[in-house]
């Protein structure tokens, strides 16, 4: 009678740890609660290191940028221009990035006009619209193409790689010349002559890896530009740069001209 008792309380123990082997496996598949809080306290640190860095790197640049030759070699070259071109290139500037020459949407799609886009049959005339919307809506048109490149360079990540790559090859040039000079393979090159060397390098960097970039904003621009200045009726705005517009007392003038 003890030998079936206890052959009975060592099976009942075997079931016991038969049903307690699977509830351990699962228990420990499941990740404890502190390693994903510690794994997305990892993910946070990292984040705001990448940019405390960024952040130092920027400063840096700033500061020797300050303290290098850089902004002599500038205001020499500055200096060196004449006033009279300054002057013309200062209103040549002001007159093109006017923003009074920057269109509302209303006048810019015609909102409120009985037909403002439409196909002109008559080749004079289309002609003539065409040479109106270029020059009446052209800083419309610039800041239309300027938008698109900046989206088109947000999805091109290559792009934007390049570019921070020339960034910090800007900014160990800066601190390599600080002094005034560099000394390469045996060569003193100047602040000046690298600056230069590094200006004409950055434009065909810039060239190779914007190319994709130029590409899709010209044609893309393009197509909407082309669109607009071939079908955008705005003839009844021709007049408006010539508008002068009026103050004072104008109950006064119409007075003295009735007595008059």
């Amino acid at each position: 009678a003890e030998n079936i008792s206890s052959s009975k309380t060592n099976r009942i123990e075997f079931e016991k740890q038969q049903h307690q082997q699977p509830n351990m496996s699962s228990n420990n598949n499941t990740p404890p609660p502190a390693a994903s809080s510690s794994t997305s306290f990892a993910s946070d640190a990292a984040t705001g290191g990448a940019i405390a860095l960024l952040s130092t790197m920027l400063t840096n640049a700033k500061t020797n940028w300050k303290g290098s030759k850089g902004q002599e070699v500038f205001s020499n070259v500055s200096a060196s221009i004449p006033d009279g071109t300054k002057d013309y290139l200062d209103a040549a500037k002001s007159k093109l990035f006017n923003l009074s020459k920057l269109r509302s949407p209303r006048v810019l799609f015609g909102i409120g006009e009985d037909k403002p886009f439409y196909w002109e049959k008559n080749v004079p005339v289309l002609l003539d619209r065409v040479r109106h919307n270029f020059s009446f809506f052209y800083l419309n048109y610039m800041l239309l193409t300027t938008v698109l490149f900046l989206l088109t360079l947000l999805i091109s990540p290559g792009a934007i790689i390049g570019i921070g790559l020339l960034g910090f090859a800007w900014v160990a040039l800066i601190k390599a010349t600080m002094e005034g000079s560099v000394v390469i393979r045996g060569v003193a090159v100047s602040q000046k002559q690298a600056t230069i060397g590094m200006g004409i390098f950055s434009f065909f960097v810039l060239c190779k890896i914007l190319a994709g970039v130029f590409w899709w904003t010209l044609s893309t621009s393009g197509i909407l530009v082309g669109a607009h200045v071939l079908t955008r009726d705005a003839g009844m705005h021709k007049d408006e740069d010539d508008r002068v517009e009026m103050s004072g007392d104008l109950e006064s003038a119409v007075i003295i001209e009735d007595m008059s």
